[in-house]
């Protein structure tokens, strides 16, 4: 049975459940963030193929595309906090499991990269259980007509612990895997705090393969969420493509900016500081703007995310357009998880998640092996230059998102 928000609760309240949620969001996103930039600076130090380096990202974003639609079904099935708490348990595991050759001295053995790959594999499908519950969990949680507000909290604080306080940390805690470990059993405690069952009523038992084709037929017959996943893909592409080897362009003297590996960590923490700003203050900008002007802004300043570094290696220069792209990106964020939490039915919630995910997410190791294979063919700042393109091509989407398709489609979820 569902425990859903009381709808007698003070106005404006998120309530205990949502802040015992947010709270297991911020460890494990803390956790993500010592992760996302201790494993490519452990495999710099095993090679310095821009290829192998990239491996790392393709590694931890290819169960996206992989077992996103499964992952989505599962979230409609079982209880959806209890299969949080279970892919944090296996990350905290294999972070641990990580950690032993790297305290052994064997990081810089042929077979440490590969054992680098298992473990961002196996983190990364554990992610996409955490995440698709995580969104899915949310409206029974907090009542929908505070969703935008939840969700900026909860974008808040993932970016803040997996952007602005993870990097730096991740700089200094190369070797330290233990710490994620710690934070994600830490944030299996906070889960466990939040009380009630949160596994969707089922009428009649149906198979895996029906869940799954009914996910990708409701998603493909709505006009407007097809079109803000196919956008969110192209964009995810192109990110991923720069950040699976910008590490190659900022890293070490040899390099383009010659950065250390805390300064790298500090760069990244600009993008977590926009995104900060972007989701505490994205209610009143997205009020002004309206919600289709927020969408646009956000791919624009994606543009200058990836492709500032195409034309400069000055650091502060490049961090002032992480800066202002973070702050954007929240905004978009903001505006199309919310949306697709307001107008999918709670029994089909995991399966739309994963679906969307499927296509807005699964290019990202794509997009990391493109990366990779540009950056040895044409060099970085080719990378760099490509996915700016790329992210201006998402445009041609946004007749399809205007304030009016996004009104009409909340109405039809109220009918």
């Amino acid at each position: 049975m569902i425990d859903r928000p009381r709808e007698d609760e003070e106005p404006g309240r998120l309530g205990r459940p949502f802040w015992q949620l947010w709270s297991a969001s911020a460890l494990s996103n803390l956790a993500d963030g010592l992760v996302k930039i201790a494993l490519p600076l452990v495999a710099v130090t095993l090679t310095d193929s821009p290829g192998l380096v990239a491996g790392v990202t393709l590694a931890v974003t290819l169960p996206w595309l992989l077992f996103a639609l499964p992952v989505g079904a599962l979230a409609d099935r079982v209880d959806r906090r209890i299969a949080m708490v279970m892919a944090d348990v296996v990350r905290a595991a294999a972070m641990a499991v990580l950690a032993v050759p790297l305290v052994l001295g064997l990081e810089s053995s042929a077979a440490a990269l590969w054992v680098l790959y298992a473990v961002a594999l196996l983190l990364g499908t554990a992610e996409t259980v955490y995440d698709t519950c995580a969104q899915s969990i949310l409206p029974q949680v907090v009542a929908r007509d505070r969703l935008p507000r939840a969700n900026g909290r909860l974008i808040a604080v993932e970016l803040t612990a997996n952007e602005f306080v993870g990097p730096p940390l991740g700089g200094l805690l190369v070797a330290a895997f233990v710490a994620p470990a710690a934070l994600w059993a830490a944030a299996v405690g906070a889960l466990l705090l939040l009380r009630g069952g949160f596994a969707v009523p089922r009428e009649e038992p149906t198979t895996l393969r029906a869940d799954v084709a009914e996910g990708l037929r409701y998603l493909w017959r709505h006009r407007l969420l097809r079109t803000l996943a196919a956008m969110t893909g192209l964009f995810n592409f192109a990110t991923n493509a720069t950040f699976a080897v910008f590490v190659l362009y900022a890293v070490g003297p040899d390099s383009a900016m010659g950065l250390t590996e805390v300064g790298y960590g500090l760069l990244f923490a600009t993008l977590a500081a926009g995104s900060l700003i972007g989701a505490l203050l994205a209610d009143p900008i997205i009020r002004r703007l309206g919600r289709s002007r927020s969408l646009l802004v956000g791919l624009l300043g994606g543009v200058g995310t990836v492709g500032v570094a195409a034309v400069t290696t000055i650091p502060l220069v490049i961090a002032v357009a992480f800066l202002i792209g973070g702050l954007t990106n929240a905004l978009w964020n903001v505006v199309a998880v919310s949306l697709r939490q307001r107008i999918t039915p709670d029994r089909i919630l995991g399966r739309i998640n994963s679906s969307y995910r499927l296509v807005a997410w699964g290019t990202r190791p794509l997009g990391a092996a493109a990366g990779g294979l540009l950056a040895e063919l044409l060099g970085l700042r080719a990378v760099f230059a490509v996915a700016a393109a790329l992210i201006l091509g998402t445009l041609i989407g946004m007749p399809q998102v205007t304030d009016t398709a996004i009104s009409t489609a909340e109405q039809d979820a109220d009918n």
